[in-house]
């Protein structure tokens, strides 16, 4: 049995010391154990398992009075038992390109956020997997937020039947099947570092891939991790989804600093993992993502160097041009130098494309995300010196 990929960090219980269990987010597995411990004849637990399963993930009811394929009294024990809650829209934005983020409170109080980006060929979910995040990425405004703590598989579900309600994506019982997916993606690359709460989000995505539900493929789900080797390989065979990796800088004197987690695991050791990840083929590349910061990694020594790090592997490397926020120690690479480092990596085979952009009127960009709470809270200087740069003008 594989032992928890954790860094001494706490979650949530799943069923709380007191009161209703919530059923978001529970295995079918465990949603089982729960009615059979409610009153459930063990002979009929697989049966209701498989009924209330399509009404809270296929259909998006919140109400067991409204699962008219069960009987009346038997709603109604499900009614004393059990509870079907997904986190609170505590504040919604859209933004002029039709992004929107949401404001999400959970258990506790605490608040994390999740933006929805709407393309022509799809649609989006950048979600959070911890309340802020332990890796202080010297880029990223949340990793300017103090952690507090995992998500649960049912707060990370959660926001996407968060979505899905706002959306009004919900199909109606009974109507004909609509294949058209306003959120037709999902990307764990929000708040947190997925694999250091590899648990909760491989059960939260099993929930979300399960075909008698949200019914999401598994290629249409992308984790991107900020280098956690010893959970890489469990990704490929425990959830099955699509994999990116921030890698941000070709050298670990730069990388120690933009992404400190390479102190533990550098690039070659992080790049010996990607190497050997199971699903490793050239219709399931590995994507690269690597923020472009002016005058830090963006030079073409560093690009031929990228190139040599890719080698061996499918790979595609996503060029994000840097999300500037309040207090940011660093400034965004000029277009020209993006598009020259850009042609490097084309040049040598891999695609290279430039990420547009999106939702930076509302703080929803990559690398903005960080709760209402915490926004702000340490100063240009602060930053700066943690970052170990003189502070920025």
């Amino acid at each position: 049995m594989n032992a928890p990929i954790t860094q001494d960090v706490v979650t949530i219980p799943r069923k709380l010391p007191e009161g209703p269990t919530n059923l978001v987010g529970l295995t079918r597995a465990e949603l089982r154990d729960a009615l059979i411990a409610a009153g459930t004849p063990e002979k009929q637990a697989k049966m209701r398992v498989g009924q209330i399963w399509q009404w809270i993930y296929q259909w998006g009811v919140r109400d067991f009075d409204s699962m008219t394929n069960l009987a009346k009294a038997y709603r109604a024990k499900l009614a004393e038992h059990f509870v079907i809650e997904i986190p609170e829209v505590v504040q919604r934005l859209v933004s002029k390109d039709g992004t929107r983020k949401y404001l999400v409170r959970i258990a506790g109080g605490h608040e994390v956020e999740v933006v929805y980006i709407p393309e022509s060929d799809r649609g989006t979910l950048c979600i959070s997997s911890q309340v802020g995040c332990t890796l202080t990425c010297s880029f990223c405004h949340t990793g300017t937020q103090k952690f507090v703590r995992n998500l649960t598989p049912g707060e990370i579900v959660g926001q996407i039947m968060v979505a899905r309600d706002d959306l009004g994506e919900w199909p109606i019982p009974g109507a004909p099947k609509d294949e058209t997916r306003l959120l037709s993606n999902i990307v764990l690359m929000g708040m947190g570092e997925p694999l250091y709460n590899f648990e909760n989000v491989r059960d939260a995505m099993k929930i979300t891939m399960d075909g008698e539900g949200i019914s999401l493929s598994r290629r249409r789900i992308t984790l991107s991790t900020s280098g956690v080797v010893p959970a890489i390989a469990r990704t490929a065979e425990e959830i099955g989804c699509l994999l990116a990796v921030s890698f941000h800088a070709t050298t670990d004197e730069v990388r120690d600093v933009l992404v400190p987690i390479n102190k533990k695991w550098n690039i070659e050791t992080l790049l010996e993992a990607l190497s050997a990840y199971p699903r490793l083929t050239n219709s399931e590349r590995i994507t690269f993502e690597y923020v472009m910061i002016d005058g830090v990694n963006d030079s073409d020594a560093d690009a031929h160097r990228l190139v040599k790090h890719l080698d061996g592997i499918p790979a595609k490397v996503n060029l994000i041009p840097f999300n500037e926020w309040p207090g940011a120690p660093y400034k965004r690479s000029s277009n020209n130098r993006i598009h020259a480092f850009a042609n490097i990596i084309y040049q040598a085979g891999y695609a290279s494309p430039i990420r547009t952009t999106r939702g930076e009127d509302i703080m929803a960009a990559c690398g903005q995300l960080k709760s209402a709470t915490e926004r702000a809270r340490k100063s240009r200087k602060e930053i700066a010196a943690e970052a170990g740069l003189p502070a920025a003008e």
